[in-house]
């Protein structure tokens, strides 16, 4: 992979050929990963590569919203994050905030919407005031969807869709017979977004570290070994050019 040469060399990617704008994926998905190590190469504490990794976050969402991408979701903490060092959650906890203080004007003027999927609950308050902020604001808006993955965990999600299915089932709402992968679709948090037509996942990493496990049965994937403070929008081209080479079966010839 061309990404994985040039990081070698410790260079970025050059820019790649441009993506034909009629066979871009509506729906891309990220799992940002590599700030901590992309903060520990240059001697700095982990939360600096958290912040660096803002940056690349605004490079991708207006780049997607160039190339005329519908749906961006963003891998932005799991539930297994919470095992982290408390100083460490406390900061990511407050990155929302700090990139909505700072992104919100200019996501609204560009059509952007704001969506976010995960647990609430276990969210601190400011956190939660600062999503639902931009999701208020920016509810109306027809372009982009720009939806956070934020204390989300595909096992827990999928494990109460089917809590909730059972539990009608068991009132006599629905049949067994009546259970199959659209109703399965309606009950998870992404039910109102297509599943992902291409996963990118960033600083080397090959696994999908139980993000959309459901959804992303048929997605294509694209692994680069860049770490995402660096990830820009050559990067996110070759991800879609590398898409628009391969032909999706989804299991037929």
């Amino acid at each position: 992979m061309i990404s994985r040469l040039w990081a070698k060399l410790g260079k970025s990617s050059p820019k790649a050929e441009m993506p034909q704008l009629d066979k871009v994926p509506d729906h891309v998905a990220i799992i940002m990963d590599g700030n901590g190590r992309w903060a520990k190469d240059r001697g700095l504490p982990r939360i600096a590569g958290h912040h660096t990794g803002m940056k690349a976050v605004k490079r991708v969402v207006r780049e997607a919203d160039r190339l005329g991408v519908k749906y961006l979701t963003l891998y932005a903490f799991s539930t297994e994050n919470w095992k982290r060092p408390k100083d460490e959650v406390d900061f990511l906890m407050r990155l929302p905030q700090q990139f909505l203080e700072i992104e919100l004007e200019e996501l609204i003027e560009n059509n952007v919407q704001v969506r976010m999927m995960g647990i609430k609950s276990d969210l601190p308050s400011y956190t939660i005031d600062a999503l639902e902020e931009a999701m208020e604001r920016t509810a109306d808006n027809t372009g982009l969807v720009l939806n956070f993955a934020l204390n989300y965990g595909s096992r827990k999600e999928m494990i109460d869709a089917i809590q909730a299915i059972a539990g009608d089932v068991a009132d006599g709402r629905l049949t067994p017979d009546q259970i199959d992968e659209q109703l399965m679709s309606e009950r998870l948090l992404s039910r109102d977004i297509p599943d992902p037509d291409l996963l990118i996942r960033t600083s080397g990493e090959l696994r999908l570290s139980n993000f959309m496990l459901w959804q992303l049965a048929y997605s294509e994937l694209w692994f680069t070994d860049v770490y995402w403070p660096e990830f820009n929008e050559a990067h996110f081209q070759e991800a879609v050019l590398q898409y628009q080479s391969r032909k999706r079966r989804f299991g037929g010839l």
